[in-house]
């Protein structure tokens, strides 16, 4: 049976000896490709398989290309809008501030009259004096009272949802809104906190009325206005602390303020540096409680920089003397925010 199977797959001797160029399929007499005396490389990069390799490198060109302009399209719409309504009236108002625009539509070229004039301008340094003091007195304000709910909020577990959002409440509330509630509060005669004062035997206080006070009122209104914003950025970075950290100090033997002030403060540095920036840019900008509350006084004591800036373009129409107003505080903010962007900088490395 052995014998039988050989002589089955054995080859016919009929068909004669096997000539050059018979055999396997592909072979012409030559060595195969990809031997030795071939100059033609095998497998996927030779040039059988060029037209495959290209046609891939395309449609992966058109895909990344598709994606770009699919994202492009989601971004589109908000980069429009931050053209027309941010970068547009920045450049208008960079033209404007060389020239002596009015209301009538007519103007001229000046140069940097504008600007020099307000080196000369009394009233534009009271006014950024007056922003100046106003922000020194409402960044420690807001960041104290947001950092102060922020350790509360995270050190308590009991009903934390409902006291965050209680607390971001007067976030979102209309600034005129709260500084009408605010003025009420402040009133002299029938004020809630001069009636409050009253029940512990105080006279009555002008608080939106004295030139010493004023000021420190508005910034007080405006901290617990804003607080909320300030407060969910530090709890986040609260929670961002790692537990282990302030659990070996615990066991170091360390205090609660211990711990706070030489564990958490150092870690949370960077987000506090990110809400005294952001903080100090809104207190240049003060203008809508000052507005509603004093209107500018008493005797231009609470009259800001951006309450000249209004009154030089609406109540003057001094439009090019009111953009280089702008373009000055513009300065202002943009120092604040390279300043944060070098110490967040500095931080993350």
């Amino acid at each position: 049976m052995r014998k039988a199977a050989t002589d089955e797959i054995a080859p016919d001797e009929g068909d004669g000896p096997r000539r050059e160029g018979d055999g396997a399929p592909g072979a012409s007499g030559g060595p195969p490709a990809g031997a030795q005396g071939d100059p033609r490389p095998s497998g996927p990069s030779g040039r059988g398989a060029g037209p495959a390799a290209k046609t891939a490198r395309a449609r992966s060109g058109i895909a990344r290309r598709r994606e770009a302009l699919t994202g492009l399209a989601f971004v589109a719409p908000m980069l429009l809008l931050f053209i027309v309504f941010r970068f547009g009236p920045t450049l208008g108002a960079a033209f404007l501030s060389v020239t002596d625009y009015r209301l009538s539509g007519e103007w001229t070229f000046i140069g940097a009259g504008n600007y020099t004039r307000l080196l000369g301008d009394d009233l534009f340094w009271e006014s950024l004096g007056v922003t100046v003091v106003y922000t020194a007195l409402y960044v420690p304000m807001t960041v104290a009272l947001a950092l102060g709910t922020a350790v509360l909020l995270h050190r308590t577990l009991w009903m934390r949802g409902f006291f965050r959002g209680l607390f971001f409440l007067p976030y979102v509330t209309s600034i005129v809104l709260a500084a009408v509630i605010w003025k009420w509060i402040y009133e002299v005669q029938d004020g809630l906190l001069n009636a409050s004062l009253g029940l512990l035997g105080a006279g009555p206080v002008d608080f939106l009325g004295s030139d010493s006070l004023v000021l420190p009122s508005i910034a007080a209104a405006s901290a617990w206005k804003g607080f909320g914003y300030s407060m969910l950025i530090l709890l986040a970075g609260l929670q961002s602390i790692p537990r282990e950290v302030t659990e070996a100090a615990t066991i170091d033997g360390a205090s609660g303020w211990q711990r706070f002030r030489w564990v958490t403060l150092p870690l949370l540095r960077p987000v506090l540096f990110f809400v005294l920036v952001i903080e100090a840019i809104l207190g240049f900008q003060v203008f809508d409680a000052m507005y509603v509350m004093t209107a500018g006084g008493p005797v231009r004591a609470s009259y800001s920089l951006v309450y000249f800036l209004y009154d030089s373009g609406f109540k003057f129409f001094d439009f090019g003397y009111a953009s280089a107003v702008g373009l000055v505080l513009f300065l202002i903010v943009l120092v604040f925010s390279l300043v944060q962007r070098r110490l967040i900088g500095r931080d993350a490395d």
